[in-house]
């Protein structure tokens, strides 16, 4: 089955409302082996492309994830990328900024964390949360310790859209293809997967009072999305909405977005010049003896 990702992609200019978009599509797999055939044979090609990536050092790969409490992040990272050389990919988490980060602008603690070229980095959530969650709960921004003038009204957001656009841009001109993931669940999913954490001992420890409390800001933080995506899905830097109450789904939908960019950049392992080649069968010669 052919799978058209284009339809998750928000186009730039586009105003997104999210109970416009689904959080569940019909699947493209008809079985548990079906779905695990597919990704393993996606999750191969992705692991050819990740080598073609290394060898020609040319580009780099920004995955940023995104997404409401128990949406699947880690296990969308997990299944999708488990085919990857760990040497080629690197993954990132970010949580509370610590107190040097809080000395610094917004975009700096995830600036040295960007991947080289010829790697595939993974933003688990990113600097979108300085327009996510700091949005929804504006006193964060007060303990950042931003100029007074900027702790309140519109202004502060859109100079913060202004921002990531401008590093996105960037980043996109020295090489670097970002691919935005917000993994869409509805809160009636979320409700049922919050219960199978609380019923199951081995995911206790995934559940805490501080998701249901958050759970609580759920309009804010739809209202805070559709903004971002708004202000930041570009052509270069595009932004998905992936439906994600179907776990299995949306990791094909993942990883078949992850191989079209890659194949996109139309990738070559390097030519050997001919001097490299007399070079080579000078070596052959000497392993001979």
């Amino acid at each position: 089955m052919k799978l058209d990702t284009d339809k998750f992609r928000v186009k730039k200019g586009e105003k997104v409302k999210l109970d416009k978009w689904p959080t569940l599509v019909k699947p493209i797999y008809r079985s548990k082996e079906q779905y695990q055939t597919r990704l393993k044979e996606q999750v191969a090609q992705l692991s050819t492309q990740q080598s073609l990536l290394y060898a020609s050092n040319r580009h780099a790969v920004l995955l940023i994830f995104q997404a409401m409490d128990a949406a699947g992040k880690d296990g969308a990272i997990k299944h999708v990328m488990s085919g990857i050389n760990p040497q080629g990919c690197q993954v990132y988490s970010f949580k509370h900024p610590s107190a040097t980060e809080l000395k610094h602008d917004f975009l700096w603690r995830t600036t040295d964390c960007l991947p080289e070229r010829g790697r595939i980095g993974i933003f688990n959530r990113s600097y979108y949360e300085e327009v996510l969650i700091v949005r929804v709960h504006p006193e964060i921004l007060k303990s950042e310790g931003v100029p007074d003038d900027m702790h309140e009204g519109p202004e502060v957001w859109k100079e913060r859209y202004l921002s990531i656009a401008d590093l996105e841009g960037h980043l996109h001109r020295n090489g670097t293809r970002i691919i935005k993931f917000f993994l869409h669940l509805s809160k009636e999913e979320q409700r049922q997967r919050f219960l199978a954490r609380i019923d199951d001992p081995d995911k206790n420890w995934k559940f805490s009072l501080a998701d249901i409390q958050e759970r609580g800001f759920w309009k804010q933080y739809m209202k805070a999305y559709e903004e971002c995506f708004n202000a930041t899905s570009t052509r270069n830097a595009p932004w998905y909405v992936v439906p994600a109450d179907d776990k299995e789904n949306a990791r094909l939908i993942i990883s078949q977005i992850i191989l079209d960019t890659l194949k996109d950049l139309k990738m070559s392992y390097p030519r050997s010049s001919e001097e490299r080649q007399e070079e080579l069968q000078s070596i052959r010669k000497l392993l001979s003896e």
